[in-house]
């Protein structure tokens, strides 16, 4: 705990001197609905209200139509639920079913309260078959109560970026509470699938669960079977599927969020309101535009980090005059990790999807000066990849060493060592003679 406590405090302290130079932005990319006569021809039909593209090594959102508004989005709601359950518990614990959880609407399995289940067992019910009561009964497990579940749901949010996102419910049925109603923006979707899949400790666990096609278990006393099957319909039907969650409410519509990975490329589709009950297959119509359109216009460009000159920070009082800088990665990014879905967690180099006609760009912001002492790891500055002027990363420029505070002892050293490398031949007597008198001026007197 004091380890994380401590990491908390340095990305604080990255992210106010980030502040300080006017370079930090929130959330995971400054997000910003685009101009609709801006939107590719190929794009301009799409059925959803609020749709995004997302790049998923690294978060960036490549086409977005009304992405930042807040809608209401079902059972997409159980990929949160899903990670949370597989980051706090294991999988083999034992889930007792309570009567909130055995009378949930459909689409539920059909659990009895007093019943027993194992929590792998339930988590493929919640994301293969969406069912409701089986995403209650893992609330109730690992929280206590569906409250306290949705605060959860909502501090990891927050953890992810995603600070406008509000959960109620861990079945994505309409809800409200003191927060608000249960709504996400698609961008913020597209964003928590991209923890789900790329960044999460538990992506592999997450990822073969979604990925199944077919799933059979018992309840713990093996009186009662039950068998469920995936619906989310890309995993046969679209080259590189990878994930993906359906859902659907009456005041939501049709909603969906999936991943698709070919060759060194991910992307991200996240839909919100894709169409009433009668269109169906409009979310897959969207994602397959969505999906062709990335694959066809974007290709992987490599930005080698460690080939960036970086400049040194002055220091005022120190026993150096100027500092060495190197990039912080991990825990101190300000934006999240860049994280590939292949899970390296400190690549060689910034990984992002780019058009033709764009280009990287890189930005150094320094302090003008650091005073002395401090650490090795003191943030000093910022280093940010930009595209068309707007942010993609923010690495921190942390000093590869300590320096020590100027004292009086120190500045007599640096003048005695100044004064012997200007005696140049005189004997090594007369060194030794001013020497002693200097250590007997410093001894204490008896």
């Amino acid at each position: 705990m004091k380890k994380m406590a401590d990491g908390r405090v340095r990305i604080r302290i990255g992210m106010a001197v980030c502040l300080l130079l006017g370079v930090f932005s929130t959330g995971s990319f400054a997000q910003q609905d685009r101009d609709p006569s801006h939107t590719p021809e190929e794009l301009k039909n799409l059925y959803a209200r609020s749709a995004v593209l997302m790049d998923g090594d690294n978060g960036r959102v490549l086409f977005g139509k009304n992405e930042t508004e807040m809608l209401p989005m079902a059972s997409t709601t159980k990929i949160m639920t899903c990670i949370l359950a597989l980051e706090q518990s294991d999988l083999r614990e034992l889930c007792a079913v309570s009567e909130n959880a055995a009378s949930q609407p459909q689409v539920r399995l059909g659990i009895k309260s007093g019943e027993t289940y194992r929590l792998e067992d339930l988590l493929y019910s919640l994301m293969l078959e969406s069912h409701n009561d089986s995403a209650v009964c893992i609330a109730e497990h690992i929280s206590g109560s569906v409250e306290n579940f949705a605060k959860q749901m909502n501090r990891k949010a927050e953890e992810i970026g995603c600070i406008q996102t509000h959960f109620v419910t861990p079945n994505g049925l309409d809800g409200e509470d003191a927060g608000g109603e249960h709504r996400i923006s698609a961008a913020d979707l597209a964003q928590i699938m991209r923890y789900c899949i790329a960044v999460s400790e538990k992506r592999e666990e997450f990822l073969n669960i979604t990925r199944t096609l077919q799933y059979s278990f018992q309840d713990v006393s093996g009186k009662r079977s039950f068998s469920c099957t995936n619906h989310n319909a890309l995993l046969t039907a679209m080259e590189g599927a990878l994930s993906g969650k359906t859902g659907f409410t009456g005041k939501a519509g049709y909603c969906y969020v999936g991943a698709v990975r070919r060759g060194e490329k991910t992307l991200i589709v996240a839909l919100l309101a894709c169409g009433w009950p009668g269109n169906r297959s409009y979310k897959w119509a969207d994602t397959r535009k969505l999906v062709e359109y990335g694959f066809s216009n974007y290709e992987k460009k490599v930005l080698e980090i460690e080939t960036v000159p970086l400049p040194k920070v002055n220091v005022l009082q120190g026993e150096k005059q100027q500092a060495s800088l190197e990039v912080k990665y991990r825990s101190e990014t300000m934006l999240p990790e860049n994280v590939s879905a292949a899970g390296k967690t400190e690549p060689p180099g910034f990984e992002v999807l780019l058009k033709k006609e764009e280009k990287l760009q890189v930005k150094l912001q320094v302090l003008p000066f650091l005073r002395a002492p401090f650490a090795k790891g003191q943030t000093a500055g910022c280093l940010q990849i930009l595209v068309d002027h707007q942010i993609l990363q923010t690495y921190p420029l942390v000093t590869r060493e300590a320096v020590q505070k100027k004292t009086y002892l120190f500045c007599l050293g640096h003048i005695w060592e100044r004064f012997l490398l200007g005696m140049g031949s005189k004997s090594d007597e007369a060194v030794l003679v001013i020497s002693h008198s200097i250590y007997e001026s410093y001894m204490p007197k008896a």
